[in-house]
């Protein structure tokens, strides 16, 4: 045989060794799948809840206008700090004024026309005991001239008085008796004339007690021409210039704003939570806020509000107002008090509020992309051979379709599923109450993989970083 083809048949012999143990290892590589593997550890958890929102004063108070008219003077500028009870502006007043001018008129002339019943009183109460003066006197005329006709009619019977001085006795004692009926009258005259004079001096006085209560209702109206700080604060929003018409509120529509008072020393962000997450959130929780407005800095605080009324994210309004129903998403607000906020905030800036719902200090952990859901009859491993049944009674059947929660472990090369509880959820871990050990070897990739990798596949860890295309 020529060298020639002994080297074609040696050469063609090494290919097909070479093509037979490739064949070999890819036929036991059949069916392995490629997963990126970690480790069960113990570490510290903290569990986030982020929401954004906007700064806010605690306690902040539009003024509105509590009377039409224009604005004659503001007496603030926007930035100003200002005193509860402060005139901070002054709406037109001319009638109101004019009304207390009369008013106060109206009080003065019904307190002389009281001051003149009572002075009536007076005469009259001193007529009364004149008249009673008369009474008695007319009583003693009476009394003596009794007398008189009884002596005159004791002599008269013994006939040593003549008829006509009895007469006479007689004639003085019926008009002493007509003087002290004359008497009664005018002391009953008197004292009817006095009861009359004091019901006028009530009436006086009720008309002094309406005109003053008319003049507080005026002035009332004339202090709502004023525009008062009711708390100390600073002045955040000033819309309006002198010489604008404003106007009250009414039901259908508010009235005009004249300024917002806000009181700076209690900065809060006010930030929308998602429903959620809401159920985490508890009063005295600390948090992180952030403000665009400030980049690079962080500001502490704690929860001291929680909402109970969602909110539609599309309106704002809240979802009990709603009069439609509405399955979009809804929010809750959550009120983060700022401990140590800067001279340079201002209400409205843009906010973010990180804050702290749990925490746990070495906790059992695993990479969150590693926790999966697979349902029961999927990780039920028939006998080989065997067929699934082709029909199962409702009871099996709801039972092979219950979730279960867990994650993949690297057994003998296999991937097998582990149920397991979870506890909180931290930025990229999750803390485990139940199911593995520390330093049980998971599978946590890729994410494709982990959604359809199947119980006790083969597996082959490629723990490799991937290598990025060059542009």
């Amino acid at each position: 045989m020529k060298r020639k083809w002994k080297i074609v048949i040696f050469v063609v012999l090494v290919l097909a060794v070479s093509g037979g143990v490739f064949a070999s290892m890819k036929f036991n590589d059949r069916g392995i799948v490629t997963v990126q593997t970690g480790r069960v550890v113990r570490q510290d958890v903290t569990a986030v809840v982020t929401a954004s929102g906007e700064v806010k004063p605690k306690n902040y108070i539009n003024l509105g206008a509590n009377a039409m008219g224009p604005i004659t003077a503001i007496l603030v500028k926007e930035g100003d700090r200002v005193r509860k009870g402060q005139v901070v502006a002054r709406i037109e007043a001319t009638q109101a004024g004019a009304d207390v001018q009369a008013q106060k008129a109206a009080i003065n002339t019904s307190l002389s026309d009281s001051a003149a019943a009572e002075s009536g009183v007076q005469a009259l109460a001193d007529a009364i005991q004149t008249a009673l003066a008369g009474l008695e006197r007319s009583k003693f005329e009476l009394e003596r001239t009794k007398l008189n006709l009884d002596r005159a009619a004791l002599l008269l019977k013994d006939k040593l008085v003549a008829r006509q001085d009895y007469d006479q006795k007689k004639a003085e004692y019926d008009t002493a008796r007509a003087a002290v009926t004359e008497a009664e009258t005018r002391v009953a005259q008197a004292k009817a004339q006095e009861a009359q004079s004091r019901q006028q001096v009530t009436s006086a006085q009720r008309r002094v007690t309406q005109a003053q209560a008319g003049l507080t209702r005026i002035d009332d109206i004339l202090a709502k021409h004023l525009v008062v700080a009711p708390l100390d604060g600073i002045v955040t929003n000033l819309p309006v210039r002198v010489g604008e018409t404003v106007v009250q509120g009414v039901q259908s529509s508010p009235g005009s704003t004249i300024m917002t008072v806000a009181d700076m020393s209690l900065i809060t962000a006010e930030v929308k939570v998602d429903e959620t997450d809401i159920v985490n959130v508890k009063l005295g929780q600390a948090a992180d806020v952030t403000i665009d407005a400030m980049p690079n800095r962080t500001f502490k605080g704690h929860v001291i509000e929680i909402g109970n009324t969602a909110i539609l994210r599309s309106t704002g309004v809240a979802a009990s107002q709603s009069a439609v129903s509405s399955q979009e998403a809804k929010d809750f607000k959550v009120v983060i008090a700022l401990e140590n906020p800067p001279d340079e905030i201002r209400p409205g800036l843009s906010s973010t509020g990180k804050i702290v719902t749990a925490t746990r200090q070495k906790a059992l952990t695993i990479p969150i992309q590693a926790l999966t859901v697979r349902q029961k009859g999927d990780l039920e491993q028939l006998p080989k051979g065997a067929k699934p049944p082709a029909q199962l009674d409702p009871v099996a059947e709801k039972a092979r379709k219950e979730e279960l929660q867990g994650v993949f472990i690297i057994r003998d090369g296999k991937a097998t599923f582990e149920k397991v509880e979870t506890g909180i959820t931290g930025a990229t871990d999750i803390e485990v109450l139940k199911g593995l050990r520390d330093g049980d070897q998971i599978i946590t990739g890729s994410y494709k993989v982990i959604r359809t990798l199947k119980n006790e596949a083969k597996v082959k860890v490629d723990n490799k970083a991937p290598v990025k295309a060059e542009s």
